[in-house]
């Protein structure tokens, strides 16, 4: 089928990713996919949760999209007393997808707490943010070493994530918004860089998609995380 940029099947979206685009934060970074843009911010604490052993650090997420990152307004969370459903799953999935990154032992009595803004929404939220939130935390890390209090960088291997999907019974990587809105099967797919999968979230929306479908989606996904990784090393210098 014939996309509506004009992109190949297997093809990204156009990514930029600009770090150091906050002053105070740790590490930040503003990644964007096509036209979907998400500010990714570390912060540095030094104290953990109380169910974090004694001796050991902890990497969680927070997410939301502003009010206008979508087509229509939406109302911040803080409006409704709590948060949407969808930017609890969101930032869960970000909180693990970068802890799987991170070894706790090394980042001893600090926690890490990655902020994902969403500034425009046009599909892939949730992946673009484990994307940009891992260079956000891996210059927070970088910094906390720096400075002497690690001796070296927590992080073990690089963290990205893609979607995919099945649109008029074609498998499509990186959805944009007008493909996602009408997917008949959407698949995130999160990464280290051995190719192993860390979280697959897939879902038959419109229908059911058998294992080969699957198969071809994760696939498609492997090729995206690949490409997306090969742009974290050049952002970060190919170090941690």
């Amino acid at each position: 089928m014939t996309r509506q940029d004009g992109r190949a099947f297997d093809q990204l979206r156009p990514i930029k990713i600009t770090t150091d685009f906050v002053k105070f934060a740790e590490g930040s970074c503003l990644i964007e996919c096509g036209d979907t843009k998400v500010l990714c911010c570390a912060s540095v604490e030094e104290r953990t949760p109380p169910h974090v052993a004694e001796g050991e650090g902890w990497v969680t997420a927070e997410y939301s999209m502003l009010p206008r990152a979508n087509r229509e307004r939406s109302k911040r969370d803080v409006s409704k007393l709590k948060l949407s459903p969808r930017s609890a799953e969101i930032q869960r999935l970000v909180g693990r997808s970068l802890r799987a990154a991170v070894d706790m032992t090394k980042l001893g009595g600090h926690t890490v707490t990655i902020d994902c803004d969403v500034l425009q929404g046009d599909g892939g939220t949730r992946t673009a943010s484990v994307t940009g939130g891992f260079i956000a935390l891996c210059l927070a890390c970088r910094k906390l070493v720096e400075r002497g209090d690690l001796a070296s960088s927590p992080v073990r291997h690089y963290v990205t994530g893609v979607s995919a999907g099945i649109v008029d019974d074609a498998a499509l990587l990186d959805l944009q918004y007008s493909e996602d809105s009408r997917a008949q099967v959407d698949l995130n797919c999160i990464m280290n860089e051995l190719g192993e999968i860390i979280e697959l979230q897939g879902t038959g929306e419109g229908r059911a998609f058998s294992l080969t479908e699957q198969q071809e989606l994760v696939r498609l996904c492997a090729k995206g995380n690949k490409e997306l990784l090969n742009i974290q090393k050049q952002v970060l210098g190919g170090k941690f």
